[in-house]
């Protein structure tokens, strides 16, 4: 195992609140991001430095672009849709007191594969729902506490998926019609070392995940052996992601909500050049 402590750079200085959901669109060469809590959609151009902020009415979990341009929003009433001309309208609402959208992945066939918890983390009170192009939603998971990193392997036969109370990053079988079986336990954080939050998945099939309370972002192998740490000087750390041109460089968001006494880089957008290399990710059908 390699351990890795100061190979980070800051790609972004932020405070941001909840600092979450990094996505490379290579249809624009930027990063996607968001700060939940404040409702704000980020972009990022490392070529250029640039950033814009976009605000959302309500709580925004995560963000991806759309095959045909613009964005999907997971977003606390539902998913919601941005259309090229910066339009916004509902491709599924279904509000549900006390509920938000938290992360979300598209998967290999173009569908979003949205995540939600509640405000106050109840045990089982959110759920993982599939919605294709038209906004047809199917409910994949209903008994989760807090619906979070979602991905698959290079090769589509793989889901990874973390309900971060549980400890576990659990993997599933993909079936040929895009349904997951099978779920079982890829790995499990031990007690001290965090709660598993974003994860992405790497050209070798190996799986990275944030670790929140845990100062980390950890790499581990397709039969679950860590393989990589990342240790970071912030606690929160929630997502991370592969981007740049070639797709080498991880992003990483963290967060400051609930730390009495955050470190001066908690709600930053972190970057570790050179990381691994990232598959392309698939833009949402809808």
């Amino acid at each position: 195992m390699t351990a890795t402590g100061t190979a980070f750079e800051v790609a972004v200085h932020a405070e941001a609140t909840l600092g979450e959901g990094p996505t490379w669109d290579p249809a624009t060469g930027r990063l996607l991001w968001l700060d939940i809590l404040n409702s704000r959609v980020h972009t990022y151009d490392p070529a250029t430095g640039r950033r814009t902020l976009r605000r959302t009415d309500q709580h925004v979990g995560a963000v991806k672009p759309r095959a045909g341009g613009g964005l999907v929003l997971n977003l606390r009433d539902g998913i919601g849709l941005v259309d090229p001309d910066d339009t916004f309208r509902w491709l599924h609402r279904e509000p549900v007191p006390g509920r938000r959208g938290n992360d979300a992945a598209v998967a290999p066939d173009g569908s979003l594969w949205a995540g939600t918890m509640r405000y106050d983390e109840a045990r089982g009170g959110g759920t993982l729902t599939r919605f294709a192009g038209d906004g047809t939603a199917e409910t994949v998971l209903d008994d989760v506490t807090v619906s979070n990193g979602t991905g698959w392997s290079p090769d589509g036969t793989l889901m990874y998926y973390a309900d971060t109370p549980t400890r576990r990053i659990d993997v599933f079988d993909v079936t040929a019609d895009g349904r997951v079986t099978g779920r079982r336990p890829l790995a499990v954080i031990e007690e001290g070392a965090g709660f598993p939050d974003g994860l992405c998945v790497d050209a070798d099939g190996c799986v990275w995940t944030a670790l929140w309370d845990g100062g980390a972002v950890r790499r581990y192998t397709p039969s679950g052996g860590l393989d990589r740490v990342i240790t970071l000087p912030v606690p929160r750390v929630t997502a991370c992601a592969f981007g740049g041109p070639d797709l080498t460089d991880l992003y990483i968001t963290t967060a400051r909500v609930g730390l009495p006494a955050p470190h001066p880089l908690a709600g930053s957008l972190l970057v570790v050049p050179g990381a691994g290399r990232g598959v392309a990710q698939p833009a949402f059908a809808g």
